[in-house]
């Protein structure tokens, strides 16, 4: 990767895209901002929470994400999990090597993109992928000790971000009037995953022609990601166009991914979005992905199938294969799962 200003190799420009043009500058977005705070407990049943659990719905089946606020994390703590990710990056390349996933030859650690298709086309990023809960799937090894307290930062803010998925997966289930559990015993059940990824994208001289990432949908079943604070390159597709997600300062951008889209019938969506690059200034974000333990069969929820709305997807399982082999080849992985 030519990170100072020079040309990019061939393998990361875009020469040809079925979900557009990197265009200059779309329009800013129009990402809702929900307060997931009236989802708890003490507020559920108020006129208030009533009002923020339409919007969740409506922006849940129409973007397929919005800016969360009221989740309970100080912005101090949000401001120390960008700085011990940001030390980390700066690390001299043979420091960061220590934890570069050829050492276990999977996806988990530092590193660039996989090579899994001849014709693929490389993302402008670095990423350190870290398994996070279950905590006996941790490969600590992989944890970087440099910064020294890497490891309890990174520990405590998963920690607080599954308390918040509980408590919005019961307003989604609420939202669709479905019973208790309907997807939490899926995302919380024995076995679900939660996985960091770090994202660093370079300065790049050609950011007309070279993407951060890709054009792709998550394989998750909920995404949470914390946006770089100053420097923007989040965009999602609303209506077939390309909208800048704005930085919102203290939310936390809540995106839903492709086996949520497959157990709500479709009703929720999984947006497809991509990160641009930027000529003059670095960028960070922290995304942590929560979907089920891949051996757990995943189907649209019954009650939401009926003679109005027919089933609209198989059951499968090992999602995160499916979508990720798709993602490389540039296809939609929803597509495939879809019944016909």
């Amino acid at each position: 990767m030519a990170i100072k200003g020079d040309e990019p190799p061939p393998e990361y420009i875009v020469t040809e895209s079925k979900f557009g043009a990197i265009e200059s500058s779309p329009e800013l977005g129009q990402i809702p901002t929900i307060d997931i705070s009236l989802f708890s407990p003490s507020s559920i049943g108020t006129k208030e929470a009533e009002i923020e659990l339409n919007k969740l719905r409506s922006a849940l089946s129409s973007s397929g994400c919005f800016q969360a606020i009221g989740h309970g994390i100080s912005s101090s703590f949000l401001d120390k999990v960008r700085e011990v990710a940001t030390q980390f990056f700066e690390l001299p390349v043979e420091e960061k090597q220590k934890y570069s996933r050829e050492i276990y030859g999977g996806r988990e650690g530092f590193g660039e993109d996989l090579i899994v298709s001849e014709k693929q086309v490389l993302d402008w990023s670095y990423r350190l992928i870290l398994n996070v809960f279950p905590e006996d799937h941790r490969k600590l090894d992989l944890w970087p000790e440099n910064p020294y307290d890497f490891g309890e930062v990174v520990h405590e803010y998963a920690t607080k971000v599954k308390c918040m998925m509980g408590v919005l997966f019961k307003a989604m289930e609420k939202s669709l009037n479905l019973e208790e559990n309907s997807f939490s015993d899926y995302m919380f059940g024995e076995g679900a995953l939660m996985q960091a990824r770090f994202n660093f994208y370079p300065r790049c001289s050609r950011s007309d022609q070279v993407l951060g990432v890709k054009p792709h949908t998550d394989r998750s079943g909920v995404t949470v990601l914390l946006q770089d604070k100053e420097v923007e390159g989040l965009q999602v597709l609303v209506d077939g166009k390309w909208v800048r997600v704005p930085i919102v300062p203290h939310a936390i951008v809540v995106n839903l991914g492709d086996q949520m889209q497959i157990m709500s019938n479709g009703i929720f969506k999984s947006p497809m979005h991509r990160v641009v690059t930027n000529p003059d200034r670095m960028r960070l974000s922290v995304a942590l992905f929560n979907e089920p333990d891949p051996e757990t069969e995943i189907s649209p929820v019954e009650k939401l199938i009926d003679e109005t709305r027919q089933r609209l997807y198989k059951t499968v399982k090992n999602y995160g294969r499916i979508n990720y082999e798709c993602y490389q080849r540039g296809d939609i992985a929803l597509e495939t799962v879809k019944i016909s």
